[in-house]
């Protein structure tokens, strides 16, 4: 008997703050939105921020965090958290290695070792950075790593031929290139 009154004390707690909190949602709900009721123009404010969404100021910078992009972003390339042009372009460009990690946001690509058939005792592996979210020359570096097997069949790090990640960039941003303009025309 004890436990039951206990039981419906509990609830009759719990009853008055479900109508405690229903009764703040109506009261909330009968204010007057007519101050809003107009349409908003680009450069209007709504509580002290603009309604273009390209130059409000948040916790996470001007702009914001944006997953599709701004009008500005998409022809700049930049919806992502570095130029989309130089990140397509890098996945474009080493389509035949396989990809072992790639981060959109940071700019990274990892790929595997990658063996031709051409030279079967040699290896390659990459690692792509984009660095910048403007489609620049300096906005992107390739680590080139290789190696070669000894006779036992074990790989041993060897040294990279000239200049081979600076022919890499070059490929990556010749690509890039023509995917920006690809954008421009249409």
């Amino acid at each position: 008997m004890k436990c039951n009154i206990e039981h419906k004390k509990r609830f009759s707690h719990l009853g008055l703050v479900f109508s405690a909190a229903l009764s703040s949602m109506a009261v909330s709900a009968c204010t007057s939105y007519e101050e809003y009721s107009q349409p908003l123009e680009p450069n209007d404010t709504f509580y002290g921020e603009t309604v273009d969404g390209d130059k409000r100021n948040t916790i996470f910078g001007k702009g914001g965090v944006s997953f599709f992009g701004s009008k500005t972003e998409q022809q700049s390339g930049s919806s992502l958290g570095v130029n989309s042009y130089l990140w397509r372009a890098s996945l474009d460009t080493i389509s035949f290695m396989p990809v072992n990690a790639a981060d959109p946001f940071g700019g990274v690509i990892l790929t595997d070792w990658h063996t031709s058939n051409e030279a079967p005792s040699e290896r390659f592996k990459l690692n792509i950075y984009i660095l910048d979210k403007a489609l620049r020359a300096d906005g992107i570096r390739v680590a080139v790593f290789r190696q070669v097997q000894d006779r036992l069949g074990n790989w041993k790090d060897a040294a990279i031929p000239g200049k081979t990640g600076a022919k890499i960039e070059d490929a990556i941003l010749i690509r890039a290139r023509q995917l920006r303009n690809q954008t421009l025309q249409k």
